[in-house]
This record gives C-alpha cells, sequence and structure tokens, in this order.
C-alpha cells in the first residue's frame, strides 16, 4: 500500500508505521539518522530559522519513483531507514579524489531497523563490494538501466541515485523502506565540527595516508577532518578491505551517540541552531521527512535508543570465487537477518557467526 494513500497502511507525514492499540508503546551514512534525530528537536516554533531549516533540506520523492513495486508494508509499529554516505567527488568534495563529473557512490550504507516502541535499533551494514541482484533503474537522462545479477551494491546508486539504492535493498531484503537519509562528506565534516568533536579511544595508532588520517594510540578528539578520516579509512586497520572500514563506521556511530547526549545542547539554543543548520544543509531525506516538522516527529521516536540499545552488524558475507575483491551474501545466514527484522526481533548470533564482516578484530580497535 502506498504512503500516499490516507485511508490506512502508513502516514507519509507523520514517518511511522501505524500503531496496534492498547499495550503499543511510544516511538541512526554513516550519521544522517543520528543527526536528524537529534539537531531538530528544537526548531518548531522559532519563526525565521524555522523556514530556513526547510530551506535547507533536500529531499527525493521515493514513492513516486519505485510506483507500487515494492514489498507489502508491515504494520508492526517498527521502521526501517535506509541511510547512505554520499561519495562525490563533485563540488567541495572534490579534495577527496578526482571529480567523476559530479556522479557519486554510497560507499557507506546502512539499514536502521528501529523496533516497535523506538527504544532499541538493529543495524545492517552493507559493504560496498556486495555482488547483489539489481532490478531495472531510472537514470538521471531518462533512460532505464536493465539491472542484473552479480551488480556490486554500491553501483545502485550511482546508476539511479536514491530511488535505484532504495529498490536494490528492498529486492534484496524483501523489506520495504519506510524513510531515506543521505549524508555527503562535506556535510559529515560540519556536522562534527558543530559539535566540537567527537572523542573516541583507540588501541593502537592508525595511519593511512589516503585518507589523511595520523592518530595515536589512546584518546583522542576528532574534529570533523580526522573523523571522515576515521570513517574512510581502511588502508590503515586490518587487510585493507572495506570490511574492516564498516567496523570503524560502527563504533564511531556509537561513540558519536554517547558525544551527542553528553554535551547538552538542547539547553544552549545558538548550539542547537548551529547544529540544527548544519545538519540540514547536510541531509537529503525521503519526501515524507523533508520539512522540519515531519523531522522533529521521527526525531522524538529516537531519543531512548543509546549505544547500548544499538545492534550493530555486517550483513553476512563471504569472499566471492570468481573475484577476489568482492564478496557475496551467505543466503541462509542473510535471510535470518532479514527475517528477524521483519518480525521486529533482534538479529540471532548465528547469523553472523561465519561472516567475513563480524570477526571483531577491527572494531575493538575503536572505542
Amino acid at each position: 500500500m502506498s504512503q500516499d494513500n490516507r485511508g490506512g497502511g502508513r502516514r507519509a507525514a507523520a514517518g511511522r508505521r501505524r500503531r496496534k492499540p492498547a499495550k503499543r508503546r511510544r516511538a541512526v551514512a554513516i550519521v544522517a539518522w543520528t543527526a536528524a534525530g537529534v539537531v531538530v528537536l528544537g526548531g518548531a516554533g522559532l519563526g525565521y530559522f524555522y523556514f530556513k531549516l526547510n530551506g535547507n533540506l533536500k529531499t527525493v520523492d521515493i514513492n513516486a519513483a519505485l510506483g507500487k513495486d515494492r514489498p507489502q508494508n508491515v504494520d508492526n509499529g517498527s521502521m526501517d531507514i535506509l541511510v547512505l554516505g554520499s561519495d562525490s567527488r563533485g563540488g567541495a568534495n572534490g579534495e577527496y579524489g578526482q571529480d567523476d563529473g559530479g556522479s557519486a557512490r554510497s560507499d557507506t550504507a546502512m539499514i536502521v531497523h528501529l523496533n516497535e516502541g523506538h527504544s532499541r535499533a538493529s543495524v545492517v551494514s552493507i559493504p560496498r563490494d556486495t555482488l547483489v541482484t539489481r532490478p531495472a533503474c531510472k537514470t538521471s537522462n531518462g533512460r532505464t538501466d536493465p539491472g542484473g545479477t552479480r551488480r556490486m551494491f554500491n553501483e545502485s546508486f550511482t546508476v539511479g541515485g536514491a530511488a535505484c539504492a532504495v529498490a536494490t535493498v528492498e529486492k534484496m531484503s524483501g523489506i520495504r523502506m519506510d524513510h531515506y537519509l543521505e549524508v555527503d562528506f562535506t556535510g559529515f565534516k560540519k556536522i562534527i565540527d558543530t559539535l566540537g568533536g567527537v572523542e573516541v579511544t583507540t588501541s593502537k595508532p592508525i595511519k593511512d595516508d589516503y585518507s589523511h588520517l595520523d592518530l595515536p594510540a589512546g584518546t583522542n578528539r576528532l574534529n570533523g577532518e580526522q573523523a571522515l578520516g576515521l570513517v574512510r579509512t581502511r588502508h590503515g586497520v586490518g587487510d585493507g578491505g572495506d570490511l574492516g572500514r564498516i567496523q570503524l563506521q560502527q563504533a564511531f556511530i556509537k561513540a558519536l551517540i554517547k558525544q551527542v547526549k553528553s554535551i547538552g545542547v538542547f539547553d544552549n539554543p545558538k548550539k542547537l541552531l548551529d547544529i540544527a543548520d548544519s545538519a540540514t544543509k547536510a541531509l537529503t531525506t525521503d519526501k515524507a521527512l523533508g520539512d522540519v516538522k515531519s523531522l522533529m516527529g521521527f526525531a522524538q521516536g529516537l531519543q531512548g535508543i543509546g549505544p547500548d540499545s544499538m545492534q550493530m552488524i555486517t550483513l553476512p558475507v563471504t569472499g566471492d570465487l570468481r573475484d577476489p575483491n568482492r564478496v557475496v551474501p551467505l543466503t541462509k545466514e542473510s535471510k535470518m537477518v532479514w527475517d528477524a527484522l521483519l518480525a521486529d526481533q533482534p538479529v540471532p548470533a548465528e547469523a553472523t557467526a561465519n561472516s567475513a564482516g563480524d570477526k571483531g578484530a577491527i572494531g575493538s580497535i575503536v572505542q
């Protein structure tokens, strides 16, 4: 059922699924869902600033782009959000690599599942090099890319933008995405700098000339540039692969949430507005979240979620037998992940026991 059908199903403007009655309680790229949830709470009622923040937001109409050929709505009070980190090398992001003509890649992709009471989150990271079956997608020039098997996951965003990325995730998971959030390199840096940095503790030095990161062992307060270097680094840790980078990203997100909860931004109106301005400029959302009022309603459902109530895993994968630079999903284990999210349950430990992406050696470097 489409979100635009106001007679039933999911309410787009409210940013939530229909609740079951009585006992149902009220209602997290790497950083986009956290930023949206935290910074917009104080936005409404501030007159000029309300309209200014609305004007900052960029939106994409996922429902119109994908139509009705999508997984069925599941009305159990939970919510699923696709969060992407945009890796365009055009414009201000050009300092991080050669300009690719303004096209973008989704080098960071996470499915954030909020449980029925919005008191717990499961976050599933999808490695960029995962080979998947990509559906046909509309391209920016109005043509249709036919998709096909053995297509690298992060190419979906390059081929057809947000709508193609959502369609690819929905095809591989069988789960309808309620919302979409995207943040780019430059916006991520500004959010971290406006927060005053994020404190992380490293058990060993991390040095990566590719991401311009040079951290000594111990406790470090990272500014925006350093934080971006950490979530992008892969050459400075482990075997230099994307799976190690994902573990660093997951560790950083938990540190970021701790930072947001500890600095008391809601007691400092100027700080709050500065953060709200940076975050809304950095975000692209689906149309249903494309205004401050809707984002505020979405945010109110995230207040009870902290690092201890987040389960973070990587999609169970193994090395591809035909290409050592690619990974493929483990069929049985991946189904266990998707089934758990559909049932609004934590992902069982056995789903990741044999996965190349959750061995834990890299994630333990950053606390």
